[in-house]
């Protein structure tokens, strides 16, 4: 069981960039915005990379971790946006499902952008 500090330095870092702006906007949709702030997605974040992180390492990766990392993850959305569970996991979802279309629009203009260069 050991975990790389630097790594997950690096992990928090970049997670908490690319991460909580999606998880707040998929708040503030769900939840309003009294109880979605952008502060508490980036506790969400960290908290969840950080928690699941020493998970992972207890359990080596196992499905066993895994599952406890999605239960914490909600957990954290579900006190942070101050929902309940079903809404905790949808938050999340559609906080996926932005992050894909965003990511699907900067490929797109992208390979447009390569095209006419």
């Amino acid at each position: 069981m050991t975990i790389n500090l630097d790594a997950l330095a690096i992990q928090v870092i970049v997670s908490t960039i690319i991460v909580a702006p999606f998880l707040w906007l998929s708040g503030r949709a769900l939840v309003g915005k009294e109880k979605a702030k952008f502060t508490d997605a980036i506790w969400i974040v960290i908290l969840g990379t950080v928690l699941g992180t020493f998970f992972a390492a207890i359990f080596e990766k196992g499905i066993i971790a895994l599952i406890i990392q999605m239960i914490l993850w909600l957990a954290v959305v579900k006190h942070f946006f101050d929902c309940g569970w079903i809404k905790a996991f949808v938050v999340t979802m559609l906080a996926v499902i932005i992050f894909a279309i965003v990511g699907a629009i900067l490929a797109f203009v992208g390979l447009v952008v390569w095209t006419l260069v």
